[in-house]
């Protein structure tokens, strides 16, 4: 090679890294991303809380900066977490008086906000495997499958809190019902919420257009909502077996979704919480932002979404997330409130933070991770 061609490579080289060096943070910087909003959060809330939703949607988020991490610190406290509920979501032992509907009390055994927390311990029984751990999630979950009843799933946040939980059960248990009953309970929510022109969910029946309308008239699709569908989809492909006889249909949903998603992106990266609808509620928002970007790098690392199309999206997402939504004490900041809406005038500003939405947070975090690790070798 002669030395004109050997220093035009040595800079086309040099231009190559810098390049990558300009588009993606280093796997140092997300690690140090990861470990400065976790600790801080479990610095200043105690795992001694009850397996309610938002506590355990947290605890999907802790487990992944777990296995990223190997911090041990993080793993302790979804086990002190799950020791205190006793490996329960809603207490209730008389199966006579188990609920689906919405409640917070024991008797809500069936109410899907009380059933993600199986996720986590599904997750902490594999690293350790002793049954007592999945003991009552199988109890409740073979008593829901054994009822004439397809509704359980009545509201956009179910299919993250519950879906998972059936295909990690089916893996764990090799019970195939779990996978039939799981297609039950999505095609009866799929006919409640979906809206097939948008490709998008209403956050529940009550929130179907023209019924419901955004503050200027438009189909008002909430951010966080179709968030946990978006996420729960990728988390159902990643378990569900690839030969599944529905498995188009959840990929179908996932794709679509994917590209109606990505369309309603802000420039600064963020989602507004009504998607179509800049103006019915502005602002950045967190926790809908963290969980469209998990699932797109999820579909990117998986061979599911185009790199091309897709990760510019991601990229932006991520970035919004690092260095506007993250405070420099470890904050997450920026996330709405507990609700089931967008809501005009309502503050969400860098103090607003949430489990939930710090559990999201982790999980985008984790993802783009598992990208760099898969990118390095391609540079």
């Amino acid at each position: 090679m002669s030395t004109l061609k050997t220093i035009s490579f040595v800079l086309l080289t040099f231009i190559c890294m810098q390049t990558f060096a300009q588009d993606y943070p280093s796997k140092g910087e997300v690690l140090n991303i990861i470990n400065k909003a976790n600790s801080y959060w479990q610095k200043n809330n105690k795992p001694e809380v009850r397996s309610f939703w938002d506590h355990a949607a947290y605890h999907t988020g802790n487990m992944e900066a777990f296995q990223i991490t190997g911090n041990r610190v993080f793993l302790k406290y979804s086990e002190a977490w799950a020791e205190y509920n006793k490996w329960m979501g809603a207490k209730s032992a008389d199966k006579s008086k188990w609920k689906y509907k919405y409640g917070e009390t024991d008797e809500y055994v069936l109410f899907g906000d009380w059933q993600i927390c199986f996720q986590t311990y599904i997750d902490l029984y594999h690293i350790s495997k002793e049954e007592h751990k999945i003991a009552r999630a199988k109890e409740v979950m073979e008593y829901e499958m054994s009822t004439p009843a397809n509704d359980y799933w009545w509201w956009a946040d179910g299919l993250y809190m519950v879906m998972p939980v059936m295909t990690k059960l089916y893996k764990t248990t090799g019970n195939q019902q779990y996978l039939d009953k799981l297609y039950e309970y999505f095609m009866y929510a799929n006919s409640i919420m979906y809206d097939s022109e948008a490709r998008l969910y209403y956050r529940d029946a009550k929130y179907v257009y023209p019924k419901h309308k955004s503050a200027n008239g438009q189909k008002d699709f909430w951010a966080r909502g179709d968030g946990w569908v978006f996420a729960g989809l990728a988390k159902v492909l990643k378990d569900l077996p690839v030969d599944d006889t529905h498995r188009n249909e959840y990929l179908g949903k996932y794709k679509s979704m994917a590209k109606a998603i990505a369309k309603s992106q802000q420039k600064e990266g963020y989602w507004t919480r009504s998607m179509l609808d800049a103006a019915h509620a502005p602002g950045p928002e967190t926790s809908g932002t963290a969980f469209f970007t998990y699932g797109f790098l999820w579909g990117i690392n998986n061979g599911i979404l185009n790199r091309k199309t897709y990760l510019p999206i991601a990229l932006k997402g991520w970035n919004y997330l690092t260095k506007t939504a993250l405070q420099e004490d470890g904050k997450v900041g920026y996330v709405q409130p507990i609700g089931e809406k967008a809501i005009p005038g309502q503050v969400v500003d860098a103090s607003s933070t949430a489990n939930f939405g710090v559990g999201a947070f982790l999980l985008a975090n984790c993802e783009m991770y598992r990208f760099l690790e898969k990118t390095e070798f391609k540079k």
